[in-house]
């Protein structure tokens, strides 16, 4: 119905005690407030909220020109729809150490479970494109460090620093800084754009802190399965744009049949039923309470 079964809070005390069952946790990426609700109706583990994503569904490119309150407030309606926690990705931060408190700050009342802060520059770039530029480590310790301060309102808020380095500095420059960013309080580690399973074990065993694992399509690396992840000591993997990407190719696919065609009878096969979009929205529960509350008789 309208309101959630869970609060916030609780959606990032749970995320908490997932992390310490050991098993790794699947979140597939949300566009959508509907796409989150059947992410949970499919028995996932929670949503990913995607900037890349974000920038896109707004026809822009994935170099850093959304606002924080675009984010934040888009965050809020995905989050919203699901008990499922949700963690949303928060580019640089947008803007120096203050913002990003801030930052940290509006993701927790808008009912955020956790974010990530990389370490690019600006503008930044897909992590999975040549060419990124990163900041001195220093400039992302301190961003790290006032994420941690605008943890306040909810400790339990889940703060995950993501690395671009091993591109253009190396491996053992990339397992320095996540090591460092440990150090100044990231809970979790995000290594982007790895290149093979010795990559992914050396920063296992380099790092104490759970793991986060990017499965992109059309990246750098190979498209590992649930137990190879599992297998390779990882915590939490994300499909970000996996979604997004399945309804443009089926959007198309239709709109080139009823180009072709003239109608769109072909391309019916490709779509989600009247019927299962009522039963995801939970039709029938508004049409009863709308019916409790207006179909009544006064008493004489």
């Amino acid at each position: 119905m309208l309101f959630p079964t869970l609060t916030a809070a609780e959606k990032r005390k749970n995320f908490r005690d997932q992390l310490k069952t050991g098993k790794l946790l699947q979140f597939p990426g949300s566009f959508s407030p509907l796409v989150s609700m059947m992410i949970e109706q499919k028995g996932f583990d929670g949503v990913y909220i995607s900037g890349s994503v974000l920038s896109n569904d707004l026809g822009y490119p994935d170099i850093g020109l959304t606002t924080l309150t675009e984010v934040a407030q888009r965050g809020r309606q995905i989050a919203r729809t699901t008990k499922l926690p949700s963690i949303i990705d928060a580019d640089t931060g947008w803007g120096e150490p203050m913002n990003v408190t801030r930052t940290i700050q509006e993701f927790i009342e808008m009912g955020l479970a956790g974010c990530h802060l990389e370490d690019q520059e600006n503008p930044k770039r897909c992590g999975h494109l040549d060419n990124k530029s990163v900041v001195e480590a220093s400039q992302m310790i301190k961003k790290i460090k006032a994420a941690v301060r605008g943890k306040q309102l909810d400790s339990n808020f889940l703060i995950i620093a993501r690395t671009d380095s091993r591109a253009s500095e190396g491996l053992d420059k990339a397992i320095d800084r996540a090591k460092a960013y440990v150090d100044a309080g990231a809970e979790m580690i995000f290594p982007e754009a790895m290149q093979n399973e010795k990559e992914f074990e050396a920063m296992r065993k380099a790092v104490s802190v759970p793991l986060l694992a990017n499965m992109t399509e059309f990246g750098k690396g190979k498209l590992y399965s649930k137990t190879e992840l599992e297998n390779l000591g990882y915590n939490m993997v994300i499909y970000p744009v996996t979604t997004l990407r399945l309804a443009m190719g089926n959007t198309e696919k239709g709109l080139d049949i009823i180009k072709s065609t003239g109608s769109q009878e072909q391309a019916v096969p490709l779509m989600q039923t009247r019927q299962q979009l009522y039963d995801l929205t939970n039709y029938e529960a508004y049409n009863a309470f709308d019916q409790s509350i207006f179909n009544f008789k006064l008493e004489k």
